[in-house]
């Protein structure tokens, strides 16, 4: 069934999961068949790369959704197996109880059904049906724990998220006007691979005023400043894998459908360039970030306001456009996703045996635990932007594309990096070095998920394999 209909089977085998795992009551097989789903999922997803079946009405495989496609279940796997010692101390502790962990495994799958509909979906109310399904079932898991923060953080990511859907709905609703004249009344007007071949016949003016309603829309999803407040809340509050699911997918689906109605829109060369506008946020974002990371003093609000910080940047990459810039945007984002998904891998764990998020009860980690601290460490430093890693890499295509085009905007770019990292060094130094603060328990948990990704992220940094860049320079070449 994989290798004949892996489309199906990316959709299929998290939906029928998240069903079983609503009735299964014992922990360990939950989690067991949690990461089993996730990992067959990621499975049916590779198999995408060799047979593609033809887009439909509803459903589509192309050159664009497979990177986001792999990306996604590969970190929605190797996620479900930090979650499940991760859930296990949850649940020895007392924080969750085994009603919480039916809920809580059966929203995981849900939460990956929503996401790989939203990357396959061909038709763009679809797509904006999905990614409401994935903001719902991720607000329910962020109040899970069920304390008076937890459920102001999923009422704050609920509204925020309402409003910013609700933009989106509008802009989609302007395109559907816009494509309507052109191209007639019913799902031919909404879906992506028709849109594509007609968009330069439709009002430029449509256009124009639906793309900034679905920038500020899937901006708020994506993170972005100043429609960024719902993201810091949601990680401190939630259960530490979402955190990582949030910060390494669930950001990268709103931008995945961003760059769909950007193709769109530079298909019409009446209608406005939707790069400026992408550049405006992208470097807003990463400059405001870059000063709120000193003002952090909770570990987990920290590294969300980094991946406020480097979705600004990826944004930017994209906005600037160009085979150069698209590729450099797709490296980082990439990198991001497994880099940052690794430090909330440490990051929970740390939390668990500390006890503790706030940045001042926490010292000395390499010294008390050293694999976690040093672990961290690395993951730090990697996403950081330092070499060897990856996100160095990235980074400096980024802005090496920026400056031979804009110089002032490299200078600006440049400007938010550096002052990030600034933070980020200092806040490291306090957490992982000097005498040890906390609990010195041990850690029960797993760190292979977290080696992996940073193993993965260095790698990338020391050497790209020549068929994956020709891979990413020719969906860069598409975005182009």
């Amino acid at each position: 069934m994989l290798l004949s209909n892996g489309l199906d089977a990316v959709l299929v085998i998290p939906l029928v999961s998240a069903v079983i795992l609503a009735f299964l009551p014992g922990y360990r097989s939950a989690a067991l068949v949690n990461v089993l789903a996730s990992f067959l999922t990621f499975l049916a997803a590779l198999t995408l790369l060799w047979v593609r079946p033809l887009p439909g009405p509803l459903l589509q495989v192309d050159d664009l959704n497979i990177v986001f496609i792999i990306l996604n279940t590969l970190v929605g796997f190797t996620t479900s197996v930090f979650s499940a010692t991760y859930i296990a101390h949850e649940l020895e502790t007392g924080r969750l109880t085994p009603t919480h962990l039916r809920f809580y495994h059966a929203m995981y799958q849900a939460m990956m059904f929503a996401m790989n509909l939203t990357l396959v979906a061909n038709n763009t109310g679809l797509m904006w049906v999905a990614i409401e399904l994935a903001t719902l079932s991720t607000v329910l898991m962020v109040g899970m724990y069920r304390t008076p923060e937890a459920l102001e953080a999923a009422w704050k990511y609920f509204i925020l998220g309402s409003v910013g859907i609700a933009l989106a709905l509008f802009g989609t609703i302007l395109f559907y006007v816009a494509a309507e004249p052109v191209i007639g009344q019913g799902l031919d007007a909404m879906t992506w691979t028709i849109l594509i071949k007609r968009v330069a016949e439709f009002d430029p003016a449509l256009l124009n005023v639906a793309f900034v309603f679905l920038l500020l829309g899937y901006g708020t999803k994506v993170g972005l400043a100043p429609v960024h407040a719902w993201l810091p809340d949601a990680h401190a509050e939630g259960p530490t894998p979402i955190s990582a699911v949030l910060s390494g997918l669930l950001l990268n689906v709103a931008l995945y459908a961003l760059l769909r109605f950007k193709l769109l829109m530079t298909a019409n060369t009446q209608a406005i360039a939707p790069g400026p506008l992408m550049i405006t946020m992208g470097i807003t974002s990463l400059i405001f970030a870059a000063f709120m990371l000193y003002r952090r003093r909770d570990i987990k609000r920290l590294f969300a306001y980094s991946s406020i910080e480097h979705m600004g940047i990826i944004t930017f990459a994209f906005g600037m456009g160009g085979p150069l810039a698209n590729f450099a945007g797709l490296l980082h984002m990439t990198m991001h996703s497994l880099t940052k998904s690794a430090i909330f891998f440490a990051v929970g764990h740390i939390a668990q045996v500390k006890g503790t998020q706030k940045i001042a009860d926490i010292k000395g980690l390499t010294v008390s635990h050293p694999l976690l601290g040093w672990g961290l460490v690395v993951g730090v430093l990697a996403i950081a932007g330092l070499p060897p890693f990856g996100v160095f890499m990235s980074e400096f295509l980024v802005v090496s594309s920026t400056f031979s085009r804009q110089p002032y905007l490299a200078i600006l770019l440049v400007f938010g990096i550096l002052v990030a990292f600034g933070a980020l060094l200092l806040r490291l130094n306090s957490l992982a070095f000097g005498e040890p603060k906390g609990s010195m328990a041990p850690v029960k948990a797993s760190f292979v998920p977290m080696f992996v990704h940073l193993a993965l992220v260095l790698t990338a940094g020391l050497y790209l394999p020549g068929p994956l860049v020709r891979w990413f320079q020719h969906v860069a070449q598409l975005l182009a």
